[in-house]
């Protein structure tokens, strides 16, 4: 019956209280004491509303209520203090809170030593209890906080890769907000997916942000794609690093200065992951190839190119047509060599020898005329960059 005295005459305090409370928290917790980030006025309501609830308990068996716990822990977890500062304070406010209830209990006479006792007891049961909401709302306000700025990202880096950016934000502002550099130099990765919703590169945007190389990813069904920034001198040569570790099938645009131009760098990605020979893993880079860059470029001429030089070839039935172009293709890859070109195959040389003069019939070109060469290699590159 004591304490609901003491309780009562302090809740009749509580403007004081509250004050008080606020400032013995900004003077004790460092991240409080930053008013730009927790302005005095709502820490001060906070406490007040806290210890309402608190000695409302005490002055008349109120049941315990953490709600304005809770809505303590989602407003720190937007005003992003630390979970640990937030939890610091709390402790800091019931101190103070119990501190006054024993001076205010020496006012009472009524109050005994075992009142007192079971209510230090009581306080520390509750402080848990309350500090137990504290954090649960503060986990929970922060993974939605999270979501809520994963989505945002996701969208600006989305909308940078398209185009696609509204009016209202331009490219150096979405670039500020996903942590990237205003200026290049920058580059288009695209990697290929092995099955959908798996990443090709897991934990790249970390491994690169380590090194000092900051970069934006998203995972599309078939590719992820991501924009990475090459301002310091190493920066390409840690990406490649990084990029070759995970044995991931992956293009690399050339740099590229605007961030404008991403869509652009993007289309170079992909042409120059279609154009990774082989089916293993492997990174390679547009600038590698001059030609890729000619067809990329000129995509409708060298589509005709295509036409004029393997026309022939293409209107045969598909497994004809894909035995000899695959053999073409490995002939190039060997330099030429019929013996090479038969080793990857699992075929004879001769084999080869017979489907390169079948070759050599259907489009006319003798594959020991150096121009014929130029053309059927060059036909042969666009027609595995162009799309189908």
């Amino acid at each position: 019956m004591g304490l609901s005295n003491v309780g009562a005459a302090l809740r009749g305090r509580l403007p004081e209280l509250g004050e008080r409370m606020a400032e013995r928290i900004r003077g004790e917790v460092e991240s409080y004491a930053d008013d730009a980030l927790i302005p005095f006025t709502s820490l001060r309501e906070s406490c007040e509303g806290n210890a309402d609830q608190l000695l409302g308990r005490f002055a008349y068996g109120a049941r315990p209520d953490v709600g304005a716990a809770q809505q303590t822990g989602r407003i720190r977890a937007e005003q992003g203090v630390p979970l640990a500062d937030t939890l610091h304070a709390y402790r800091v406010g019931f101190e103070l809170l119990w501190s006054e209830m024993v001076d205010e209990a020496r006012r009472h006479p009524e109050v005994t030593d075992a009142e007192l006792v079971a209510g230090s007891s009581e306080i520390w049961a509750l402080f848990g209890r309350y500090a137990e909401a504290v954090a649960a709302a503060y986990r929970e306000a922060s993974a939605e906080l999270a979501l809520q700025r994963e989505a945002r990202r996701s969208a600006l880096a989305e909308a940078l890769f398209t185009g696609a950016l509204a009016d209202r934000t331009t490219p150096w502002e979405a670039a500020g907000q996903l942590g990237l550099p205003e200026r290049g130099p920058y580059a288009v990765v695209a990697a290929s997916v092995p099955d959908p919703g798996q990443e090709p590169l897991p934990g790249i945007e970390a491994a690169l942000r380590r090194s000092g190389v900051p970069s934006v990813w998203r995972l599309l069904p078939d590719q992820q794609i991501g924009l990475v920034s090459l301002g310091h001198r190493d920066a390409e040569t840690v990406s490649l690093r990084a990029l070759r570790r995970r044995r991931a099938r992956v293009g690399v645009s050339p740099r590229f200065d605007s961030l404008r131009d991403t869509p652009q760098a993007l289309r170079f990605a992909r042409l120059a992951l279609a154009g990774l020979p082989g089916e293993g893993p492997g990174v390679t880079r547009f600038d590698d190839s001059p030609l890729a860059m000619l067809v990329a470029a000129a995509p409708e001429e060298a589509s005709r190119l295509v036409e004029v030089a393997l026309g022939p070839l293409l209107e045969l039935p598909e497994a004809e047509r894909a035995r000899l172009l695959q053999t073409l293709g490995h002939w190039f890859g060997s330099g030429g060599a019929a013996a090479g070109a038969a080793e990857r195959l699992f075929v004879h040389p001769n084999t080869v020898r017979y489907r390169l003069r079948r070759i050599e019939e259907l489009t006319g070109r003798p594959l020991t005329d150096p121009l014929a060469l130029a053309d059927l290699g060059a036909a042969l590159y666009a027609l595995r960059l162009l799309p189908s």
